[in-house]
């Protein structure tokens, strides 16, 4: 079953930072929604249903269906402002989507086949290299993840974004500047072994290594 997200929101006209920290008391979310050749709109959101929401990870890659004054808009979530210390949202982005124009986004990536992979059996490390890629396509073929199988790797193999089965109609935007930019998304390594090397003592200046001390010679200073 396809999921889908709705967000209830109010239009506003009261703008600027104290109107968004009466909001916020208030439990509401400011928020502001452009692109699509329109006007950029300031919204209200309810803060109970942004948080409930963003605990589902595909939120953050979805086409959202924005209701406002009648009206239901697709959007994306663009960015996104948390508070630094509490779990409280302090504003958010909305990006209009049409349904004949490509859109570019981040989607996460969604490693597989880690647990039976032959280089971590062996003892290796995987790196996750990058956790989400840029895409650009349009709305219909808008995923909601990668996934990258790395049950064959062994260690010191990686997996480059040329490598990824992205879905028809998509295209990974790094890949499109040049083949310098195929960058590792994600690699397994050896364990880094820190060996602890003791240092030889240094050989006494006495007589135990079987010679005699070196005698140290003292400079007097004479006087004309």
């Amino acid at each position: 079953m396809a999921i889908s997200f709705e967000l209830n929101a109010e239009p506003r006209s009261d703008t600027g930072k104290g109107a968004s920290r009466r909001l916020r008391h208030a439990g509401k979310v400011p928020a502001i929604m452009y692109g699509g050749n329109k006007d950029p709109e300031a919204l209200t959101l309810s803060h109970n249903e942004v948080l409930r929401n963003l605990e589902n990870e595909a939120f953050y890659s979805h086409i959202l269906t924005i209701k406002s004054g009648g009206n239901e808009t697709q959007a994306i979530l663009r960015d996104l402002q948390r508070h630094p210390s509490k779990p409280r949202i302090l504003h958010m982005d909305l990006q209009r989507v049409s349904a004949t124009e490509k859109l570019k986004t981040h989607l996460p990536v969604h490693i597989l086949g880690e647990e039976t992979a032959p280089g971590v059996k062996a003892g290796g490390l995987v790196s996750h290299d990058l956790t989400e890629v840029a895409i650009e396509c349009l709305p219909k073929d808008l995923p909601e993840f990668v996934e990258v199988d790395i049950s064959a790797l062994e260690i010191g193999d990686s997996i480059h974004l040329s490598a990824l089965n992205v879905p028809e109609g998509v295209t990974l935007t790094e890949l499109a500047r040049g083949e310098d930019h195929d960058i590792s998304v994600v690699s397994i390594h050896a364990k880094r072994v820190v060996e602890e090397v003791e240092e030889e003592a240094p050989a006494a200046e006495s007589g135990e290594a079987g010679g005699k001390p070196r005698a140290k010679a003292k400079a007097k200073a004479s006087r004309v």
